[in-house]
């Protein structure tokens, strides 16, 4: 397994774990450094690697009322704060070709969200800014699938071709699979499987609790945050080098994901029972 650079933050087998975590949507610049500074001084008492993620634009909600974020411009520059006076790497995702390019003047890992995984051209753009990228494994694809993904990407840069890894790295994410309608299971033989196709492997643990289209007359989605922990430790304890946590102060109230998002407490909270199980296993 190759390790990826995020930053200042090594990502692998034999690294600390690392956490990718902050609110669903970029509310506001000072909800993020909030966020930020209390994750980031948590992780740094623990001794794990953190990326702070924000999205400035969710292009995928159920419904055409959804908050959708303040936009590519206005979201970038609040990252660029959060990276500029918190010094810790940032990430955010991108849904079209044309993100990448400018995200990547900001961000230190494009994320590619889980619907959008098999779009070709989005997957060569992320990989040709040289910045890591994280994948989300589709909610329709099997473990093995991704093993296309991660070609696609390899392949993507002329001088990059055959098995090396692009200039930035390859992480995947396991985020939960259909199990019929308004369900997502974690099928932790197929989390095996998908470590072994020699990428740094993350375990998304609060969109994995997500029941899509679930909640208001299938207008937004539900979720069980309350089992987040439970899968979380599961996947720590399986050996996955980072997991990703959506938090915000106040859940209930946020403006986007609101059903799967954990409290800022519970989420520190947590951090500190997976360091504990990361070191268990050696790490």
């Amino acid at each position: 397994m190759q390790d990826i650079t995020v930053g200042n933050i090594q990502i692998g087998q034999h690294q600390p774990l690392a956490v990718i975590a902050g609110p669903c949507l970029a509310e506001s610049e000072q909800l993020c450094l909030q966020i930020a500074q209390a994750l980031r001084d948590r992780c740094a008492e623990l001794g794990l690697g953190f990326i702070f993620k924000a999205s400035f634009d969710k292009a995928n909600r159920s419904a055409i009322s959804s908050r959708r974020g303040p936009g590519m411009i206005r979201g970038l520059a609040m990252l660029e704060a959060v990276k500029a006076e918190l010094g810790v790497p940032v990430t955010t995702d991108i849904h079209e070709p044309g993100h990448a390019a400018p995200a990547a003047r900001t961000v230190d890992l494009l994320q590619i969200p889980a619907f959008l995984c098999r779009q070709t051209d989005l997957l060569i753009a992320a990989a040709a800014t040289g910045k890591p990228v994280n994948v989300k494994k589709g909610q329709f694809m099997s473990p093995g699938e991704m093993v296309n993904v991660v070609q696609k990407l390899r392949h993507s840069q002329p001088e990059m071709r055959g098995n090396k890894a692009v200039a930035g790295g390859i992480m995947l994410t396991e985020r939960g699979t259909f199990f019929g309608y308004q369900r997502l299971v974690n099928d932790f033989v197929g989390l095996g499987d998908l470590m072994d196709l020699g990428c740094p492997v993350c375990f998304d643990t609060t969109h994995s609790t997500q029941q899509p289209g679930g909640g208001e007359g299938g207008k937004t989605s539900g979720g069980r945050p309350d089992r987040s922990p439970l899968l979380a430790r599961a996947a720590v304890a399986a050996g996955v080098q980072a997991v990703f946590i959506e938090t915000h102060p106040d859940p209930g109230n946020a403006l986007s994901d609101a059903s799967t998002m954990l409290p800022l407490s519970q989420a520190l909270s947590l951090l500190g029972t997976l360091a504990s199980v990361h070191q268990a296993l050696g790490g």
